[in-house]
């Protein structure tokens, strides 16, 4: 059975037809732009701890460095709802609804944008709070503070480029958001440098910056949009919320950001615990997790791969495909995360030298690069096996094996140690990452292999 896409008269040349020809070829043609959008997100995140490192000094760039997972706490729920956009409409696309995929696309606008001034208002009045909370250093609490209520401001545009960039993948366009991102990521090192050398504006100068170049991705997403064809154009006519598209958005995207969440929330206790061990150990910490992140985000590609092309086949009623589909995107992650992170180790110490001067600071990241970026692939085959789960619709599961296996694991994992001095090691913190990747990946495999024989393969066999 062959499944014959209805093409649009414009905009074709922007799409990958996912449900018939070659999977492994079309998922690299996929996953690519979404590994350089993700790179050059984070060499734009790198130059602002650069900068700051350079030119502030390491109290800054600890300040900044510590408030990723209180960022990623707060931001992750509802960039997991975003998830649920890209399966809806996915789905809808493939299917040829085209009246259901224009609600979706203006439900999740107006969902960006009610979701962008919640994160906005509770990150500027809670920022001084949470921070204390995590037991975040006297010498740094000050700046943090004033790092994340100005990058908060642009919450708002954030999550109109995260949703507007969820729609356009629904059809396989990749390409257009790496082209917005590539021009606001430019703007944002300049105005790193401007502010930060220029006018001395230290941490409140990289998030001003980032918060602009916010405000200009959001815009160029909702410029595409607006010129998109038929059911994918966006209207501000028709922005509203449609109760049915976002109870279907909310039944993939809520546990999808829970999960998120709970992630996040692990890496905040952890967070807190290292915060514990000084300010250069919070330095080596921020600046390997950075480095880390490029590893993460290039398999996180084929994650959002999986997810795109398992539910475009759903919609299509292939069946056949979701299997081959979640091989290669495995393999491309394994591959990647093995090749990526083992460098990463490799050339840790030139690495973290961009970031700091310190060489205290460079040692104490080797020590994180070499438990945690060595064993990176453990995390890509976990993230790609949720990735095919929520692609079919079961998304609760997976965020109940990721509460247990990845959040309250770590979280007693750490309450042990802390209790057991000789334990208390920034070693023994960094091992509980590839310790609970490996759990829960396991588990994760097979409630897929179940879900592959009880459900997928009658449906094969009926649509034979």
């Amino acid at each position: 059975m062959k499944f014959i896409k209805k093409k649009k008269t414009q905009n074709i040349r922007h799409e990958i037809d996912m449900v018939n020809g070659p999977i492994m070829k079309k998922i690299l043609l996929f996953s690519f732009p979404l590994m350089a959008s993700s790179i050059l997100q984070l060499l734009f995140n790198a130059a602002d701890i650069i900068v700051v490192g350079r030119f502030a000094g390491d109290n800054s760039l600890a300040a900044v460095g510590s408030t990723t997972s209180l960022i990623n706490l707060m931001v992750n729920l509802f960039v997991g709802l975003s998830i649920g956009t890209n399966v809806m409409a996915a789905r809808y696309y493939a299917g040829g609804k085209n009246k259901e995929l224009s609600e979706v696309v203006h439900t999740s606008i107006m969902l960006s944008l009610v979701s962008g001034l919640v994160l906005a208002v509770v990150g500027i009045i809670f920022a001084g709070p949470m921070l204390k909370i995590m037991r975040s250093p006297d010498s740094v609490i000050g700046l943090a503070e004033l790092y994340l209520r100005i990058y908060f401001l642009g919450m708002p545009a954030m999550m109109i480029y995260n949703f507007g960039s969820a729609v356009l993948r629904a059809k396989g366009d990749t390409k257009r958001p790496l082209y917005f991102l590539t021009f606001s990521g430019i703007v944002n090192v300049l105005l790193n440098i401007f502010f930060v050398v220029e006018l001395n504006m230290d941490v409140a100068g990289v998030a001003a910056a980032t918060s602009i170049s916010q405000v200009i991705s959001a815009i160029l997403i909702l410029r595409c949009l607006i010129h998109e064809d038929e059911s994918l154009r966006f209207e501000f006519k028709k922005l509203k919320i449609h109760k049915n598209r976002l109870i279907g958005i909310m039944e993939i995207g809520l546990p999808a950001g829970f999960q998120g969440v709970l992630f996040s929330l692990s890496n905040v206790v952890i967070q807190s615990a290292i915060n514990t061990f000084g300010d250069t150990v919070m330095a080596g910490s921020a600046a390997a997790s950075n480095i880390e992140n490029f590893v993460y985000f290039s398999m996180n590609a084929f994650y959002q791969a999986v997810i795109s092309f398992t539910s475009q086949n759903v919609g299509a009623r292939r069946y056949d495909r979701i299997q081959k589909i979640l091989k290669c995107s495995i393999f491309c992650a394994i591959v990647t995360g093995s090749v990526l992170g083992v460098a990463s180790y490799i050339f840790g110490h030139q690495l973290l030298g961009i970031y700091t001067t310190s060489q205290t600071v460079v040692e104490q990241g080797m020590i994180r690069l070499g438990i945690i970026s060595t064993t990176y692939a453990l995390c890509g085959i976990m993230d790609t096996l949720v990735g095919v789960l929520r692609g079919l619709g079961h998304s609760i599961v997976p965020t109940l094996v990721t509460l247990v296996g990845a959040c309250i694991s770590r979280v007693i994992w750490i309450a042990i140690i802390m209790k057991i001095p000789a334990l208390f090691l920034v070693e023994m913190i960094y091992i509980s990452y590839p310790v609970t990747w490996a759990i829960t990946g396991v588990v994760h495999l097979f409630y897929y292999l179940w879900i592959y024989k009880h459900k997928i393969i009658p449906l094969i066999e009926k649509t034979n």
